[in-house]
């Protein structure tokens, strides 16, 4: 991969962790069960894929790419279900730590299963960047002797997250990223309504708040953040991206300072340094990498 590649990828990625930073406040805000937030992200951020997608006469990927970017909806929409929901039982900090411990099962996975090797600056970077957001959520996120419910689920949607990046890698190394995109939201929205509709949940029926809500939550958070990614992914590693995204929480504590009148601690503005320290020793390298290939 060229110097100017490998820019142009990190800028992106960049971008759309802006984009995801504001997630857990457009869910917030939505205050709708969150199977259905997650449904109409996908819904929105699809009523403008599947156009634009058969607009470029499109041909589908191989059976084998086709299957993987499949799995890769199924994996983000129950991450997604999982996140979301959490979100309304526990605090949107604990569920933003719990659900990011993601880079450890993505650096385990890429290690176990595809004989990638790591680099030693990853493992340093990633203890940064883990410890910088147990200091931004704060000791009660993590310090609490029984986890509730949203814990819970927001660990089983670090679990997913993974699956999600790591199958994603895969199959964007041969597949662009609106085919990759419009073929996995399809996915996820067909098995997000099975879900709703088997729940007996509302689709309808919200105040105009809400549906506002859920349409950033599509078109912002994820067209606009996941088309950036996965952009991304198909030119970085999946574990170098997965903890630059951890730099969700430093967004989402920014913007929630403004809008929800949170404001930094000491602890939390360290926290964000470490993040942001840890994002760097990830990504930085003696010289560009290949795409797939070990790092220094």
């Amino acid at each position: 991969m060229s110097a100017n590649h490998g820019r142009r990828a990190f800028a992106a990625l960049i971008f759309g962790v802006l984009c995801i930073g504001f997630s857990a406040l457009f869910v917030k805000i939505a205050g709708v069960p969150g199977p259905v937030s997650a449904f109409y992200r996908l819904v929105f951020a699809g009523a403008v894929l599947l156009p634009w997608w058969l607009a470029t006469r499109p041909s589908l990927p191989g059976r084998g790419d086709l299957l993987l970017t499949l799995a890769g909806g199924a994996f983000f929409a129950f991450d997604l279900t999982l996140w979301n929901s959490g979100l309304l039982l526990t605090s949107a900090a604990a569920a933003t730590l719990l659900a990011n411990n993601a880079p450890v099962w993505v650096g385990l996975g890429a290690l176990l299963i595809f004989r990638e090797r790591l680099a030693a600056r990853f493992w340093t970077g990633l203890a940064c960047a883990m410890g910088g957001m147990v200091l931004i959520v704060g000791s009660n996120a993590v310090g609490v002797p029984e986890m509730n419910r949203g814990d819970i689920l927001s660990i089983g949607a670090s679990l997913f997250y993974a699956a999600y990046l790591l199958t994603t890698q895969r199959a964007r190394s041969r597949t662009d990223t609106l085919t990759f995109m419009t073929i996995s939201v399809a996915a996820g929205a067909g098995i997000m309504l099975v879900v709703v509709l088997s729940l007996g949940l509302p689709l309808a029926g919200f105040s105009g708040t809400s549906w506002a809500a859920l349409a950033g939550l599509g078109l912002v958070s994820h067209l606009a953040g996941w088309l950036a990614i996965n952009y991304a992914l198909g030119h970085l590693r999946a574990a170098a991206v997965s903890v630059t995204l951890l730099g969700q929480a430093v967004v989402t504590t920014l913007v929630a300072m403004p809008l929800l009148g949170e404001y930094l601690t000491a602890g939390q503005a360290a926290g964000g340094l470490l993040v942001l320290t840890g994002i760097y020793l990830v990504n930085s390298r003696r010289k560009p990498a290949r795409y797939g290939e070990p790092g220094d």
